[in-house]
């Protein structure tokens, strides 16, 4: 079945390219479309998206705010965090609230098209450009609880860009196992999300800052879908 992506952006010039691009995949589709990110949760609620393409600027409710309360009612819906301009608060805040992925307005098409791909796989997608400000604003939890050896191969792997089914099929168990751990990972460390996991394994050694994200290549034609 195709992945049900759910676009929210006030602007209809950046959800008219979102949606084009989309299109082009027949693996994804949009199904639905909002201006705010009240609205977002509604839909969300009513919809059941498998991502939610989310700007972070929108009027009636921010996109943070509107991802905060997806995640926490919606636990099973991803959603990737769009902004037009580089802000270490909206960072900060996109990561906070349980983004997994975190991308600039100008990436190039393939790249959005593997972000919402990897969003519904587990898998973190952080834009380079986002990756250094995540870097020296979050800070590692202090004393946190300690892993044991499996979930810190679990962080090590998640940290890495793979999948939820990726890991289970390398550690030969199953997805829901998986979920399991990540979920244990994120209470141990007092975190919300698992890019901030995926930090704390960069901060404490466990993966080289280089490969914190990793996109998945896509065979599909390059190009920016929108320049701010």
């Amino acid at each position: 079945m195709a992945l049900r992506v759910l676009i929210a952006d006030d602007h209809a010039v950046v959800r008219q390219g979102l949606r084009m691009i989309l299109s082009l995949d027949d693996d994804i589709k949009v199904v639905g479309e909002t201006t705010n990110g009240r609205e977002a949760v509604r839909l969300a609620r009513e919809l059941c998206p498998d991502v939610v393409l989310m700007d972070l600027l929108m009027p009636v409710m921010d996109g943070i705010s509107a991802t905060a309360e997806i995640r926490q009612d919606l636990p099973e819906v991803e959603v990737v965090a769009l902004t037009s301009a580089l802000d270490d608060t909206m960072v900060m805040g996109a990561v906070r609230a349980g983004a997994i992925g975190f991308l600039l307005k100008n990436a190039e098409a393939d790249e959005l098209r593997s972000a919402v791909k990897g969003a519904a796989a587990g898998r973190i997608h952080v834009s380079p450009d986002a990756t250094s400000r995540l870097m020296g604003q979050v800070r590692a939890p202090s004393g946190p609880e300690q892993l044991t050896e499996r979930e810190a191969e679990v962080l090590t792997m998640l940290a890495r860009g793979k999948s939820n089914k990726e890991i289970a099929r390398d550690l030969r168990i199953g997805q829901q196992t998986v979920k399991t751990y990540v979920s244990h990972i994120l209470t141990k460390l007092g975190v919300h999300s698992r890019t901030q996991a995926a930090v704390y394994a960069v901060q404490s050694g466990l993966v080289p800052a280089g490969e914190l994200t990793t996109p998945e290549p896509l065979d599909a034609t390059r190009g920016q879908w929108w320049s701010a």
